[in-house]
């Protein structure tokens, strides 16, 4: 590790050189690229020298326990290596996910389509659970969130909805999100107090950004207007603001009916659009390469039950890693980073 490290530093050196030149800002493309980079590596650089001052800080400590004589100030040393040691481990591991290289598709907006599955009204409820959930996750995170489109359910939740995430490794961590996923829980409907079991899926596109051309001929799509239903006032449901795009050559469907204004929900439909023709064409390439395997590896299908929330027992289990924990109530309150970088070093590991 650390002469992984020390070509680390040295890259660090190399682009703070390169950002000092006047003519790093000709070329913005390849100017963003070197921000991005240098951004990675320095948090790697700064993670690497808590760690190293951590370990200092422990032998240091250690060192004067062996002629200290007061004892109140022997308690005092004690207790900080105790603390110490305790970070140490943890520090670590968060260095061994930083590690893993960057893709160049980490920091792209990623749009998160989750709908109800299997579970009738419940299964909406849940969605409407997992929606505040990512929401909480992308604020812990310094990520912005943006309503793209969804399907209210008459109980409450959603029978679908659509988001755009964006910022700082956004799909990094949420790119392994998509599949089904299942959960166990006693439904407010539900008299007698049984368990049932219902179904949700999360689907994670790449929102194709200015460096990705994604064409689509107007030729091609069929435009259909309509009264947009559900809340949004009078104005909303009176006029036909509501869009669908139907795209011919790939059969793609998408609708928005958010906005009071036509225009801005073909606007938003069209990014939808674009982000699905993409992740289609991805997705054929994925497929050619695996032919080619045993085994398809993070193909990411959403039929596959990746995880299960069971709530009676505070537990959730991804079931890709194997890894089960006991704080489902904080989990659904936005703590979803262990899960994630947990996914992210499973699927790194894969790859090697």
């Amino acid at each position: 590790m650390e002469e992984k490290i020390r070509a680390i530093i040295s890259r660090l050196k190399e682009l703070e050189a390169v950002l000092g030149t006047a003519d790093v800002f000709s070329d913005q493309k390849k100017y963003k690229a070197i921000t991005q980079e240098h951004s990675y590596l320095s948090s790697v650089k700064s993670l690497w020298d808590e760690i190293q001052k951590c370990k200092e800080q422990i032998a240091s400590n250690k060192e004067l326990l062996k002629d200290e004589k007061d004892q109140d100030f022997i308690e005092v040393l004690k207790e900080d290596i105790e603390k110490l040691e305790i970070s140490l481990p943890l520090l670590e591991t968060k260095l061994c996910e930083l590690l893993i290289p960057p893709d160049p598709d980490d920091n792209k907006n990623c749009i998160l389509e989750i709908r109800a599955g299997t579970g009738g009204d419940e299964a909406a409820l849940f969605v409407g659970d997992c929606v505040r959930m990512y929401k909480l996750y992308a604020d812990k995170m310094g990520w912005r969130n943006e309503h793209l489109s969804s399907t209210p359910s008459d109980v409450g939740g959603f029978k679908e909805y659509v988001m755009v995430l964006s910022g700082e490794n956004v799909y990094r961590f949420l790119r392994h999100e998509g599949g089904t996923h299942r959960v166990q829980r006693v439904p407010k409907t539900e008299a007698q107090g049984r368990i049932h079991t219902s179904a949700i899926t999360v689907a994670v596109l790449l929102e194709p950004d200015e460096d990705v051309k994604v064409d689509v001929d107007e030729r091609d799509l069929r435009v259909d207007t309509y009264r947009s239903s559900g809340a949004g006032g009078q104005h909303v449901n009176t006029t036909d603001s509501a869009v669908r795009l139907t795209h011919i050559p790939t059969g793609v469907v998408v609708y928005c009916q958010e906005e009071r204004s036509q225009h801005k929900n073909k606007e938003k439909a069209m990014r939808l659009l674009k982000a699905r023709i993409l992740e289609a064409e991805i997705q054929k390439q994925h497929d050619a390469i695996a032919s080619n395997r045993a085994e398809q590896v993070g193909t990411g299908d959403r039929s596959e039950k990746v995880r299960t929330y069971n709530f009676p027992q505070n537990r959730v289990t991804d079931h890709r890693i194997n890894l089960s924990k006991h704080n489902l109530d904080q989990i659904m309150d936005g703590d979803l980073h262990d899960i994630v970088s947990g996914l992210v070093a499973h699927y790194h590991q894969q790859k090697l």
